[in-house]
């Protein structure tokens, strides 16, 4: 699917996204659902191929990127500006903080990670339902979101990351076959 450029797109490929994801996780074993990722790292392009070690660690990745977005509209909305990204990171080295946000959950299980990242997503949707096209598809329309838009915040928070977890889980589970 093309990017999305209205909120009905953004909001038909979240939801896409997120029940592909969910379909796929759902006949797993539990073998399969907490199996170590085996990635030949050599054939792959990505620090994330190496930083995430099993379907947890993808599915508390969505869910910190889905607080990273909720929080920043919030707090936006309320006046208190800041970047997406917290303090300290900017986009050449949001891989340290994706390892930090790893490593927040050593102790979160499939089962909670999987619940995390399915009310999230609730949250996500309610949230972006609750603005217009414009808003989330035109410059300058939020002051906030700087040179982007809303929109494209909310597609690199869902559907877009979507589309890299599926990627990942299939690889990992096609390597197990």
């Amino acid at each position: 699917m093309a990017r999305p450029t209205t909120k009905e797109e953004l909001i038909k490929a979240s939801d896409d996204g997120f029940d592909k994801l969910v379909a796929l996780l759902e006949p797993l074993t539990p073998e399969e659902r907490n199996g170590r990722f085996s990635f030949d790292l050599s054939k792959e392009k990505g620090a994330h191929w190496a930083r995430d070690r099993n379907i947890k660690d993808v599915l508390v990745h969505l869910y910190e990127w889905h607080q990273l977005l909720l929080n920043w509209v919030e707090d936006n909305q309320q006046g208190r500006t800041h970047d997406f990204l917290p303090d300290g990171y900017n986009w050449r080295n949001y891989g340290e903080m994706n390892v930090k946000l790893r490593d927040k959950h050593d102790d979160t299980t499939y089962d909670q990670a999987l619940n995390l990242f399915i009310e999230s997503h609730k949250k996500v949707m309610a949230l972006a339902q609750s603005f217009t096209n414009e808003q989330l598809f035109t410059k300058g329309a939020l002051p906030w979101t700087g040179n982007s838009t809303l929109g494209s915040a909310f597609i690199s928070s869902t559907s877009s990351h979507y589309d890299w977890a599926l990627k990942k889980i299939r690889k990992y589970l096609k390597g197990r076959k």
